[in-house]
């Protein structure tokens, strides 16, 4: 027997919903804040989905005498691995289920006020700390902060593409030297900045030669 049309996209619409909801309900983040005064910047927000789509706001200047950046959100995405592991990591705080993740040492060099937060449906808890002697800890706040020298470099490299392009260069060189000495954050989170100088015929071609170069070390 067939079933009325109206019947059967009602339950189609129906289904569409429901896996929709349930998608929804399966978003989860991990967010870190540093808060440092005198650092450059002395403020930045990242948050990474698990579906490895991110948003991060900083008050980064380009220099000394330069204004804040845009507060709005730069959107970006991280590669497989960098989002595995910091899912991986979230999980072995149980989900900073113990707040108490600061040392507590009064003899410990102020780094920053620093902020780890995780939420799904199921959890939304957060923590605040200078140092913490908890390993997942320690490598969440590592890769975190590298993500906001790499988007940084980003920003940086948008500005200088647009208004100021023989200045690419040392930043692009000084990035690959941060890269040889993993002191940098996932690259694939500028991509798309990369991609644009390495396309661009009006940069240096030894310019969009690095850019390819730090392209090839994030898979892209």
């Amino acid at each position: 027997m067939r079933l009325p049309k109206f019947i059967v996209l009602s339950v189609v619409t129906s289904l569409v919903f429901c896996t929709a909801t349930r998608a929804e309900e399966a978003k989860a983040v991990v967010g870190f804040t540093l808060d440092f005064p005198g650092a450059n910047p002395s403020h930045y927000e990242i948050s990474v989905q698990n579906d490895g789509q991110g948003t991060y706001s900083s008050n980064g200047q380009l220099d000394k005498t330069s204004e804040p950046a845009d507060p709005a959100p730069l959107k970006f995405s991280v590669s497989e691995s960098a989002r595995a592991q910091i899912f991986d990591l979230a999980k072995a705080t149980h989900y900073l289920a113990d707040k108490k993740i600061d040392s507590g040492r009064k003899n410990i060099a102020n780094t920053g006020n620093k902020t780890l937060s995780y939420k799904d449906e199921s959890h939304n808890s957060q923590a605040t700390y200078n140092y913490s002697p908890v390993p997942a800890i320690q490598q969440l706040t590592a890769i975190f902060q590298g993500l906001s020298t790499t988007l940084e470099f980003g920003r940086r490299f948008t500005y200088f593409q647009k208004y100021e392009k023989l200045a690419l260069d040392d930043d692009l060189k000084r990035m690959e030297q941060m890269q040889r000495e993993g002191n940098l954050g996932d690259i694939q989170a500028i991509a798309p900045v990369l991609n644009g100088i390495a396309n661009d015929s009006s940069v240096m071609n030894v310019s969009r030669s690095r850019a390819l170069r730090l392209l090839a070390k994030a898979g892209k």
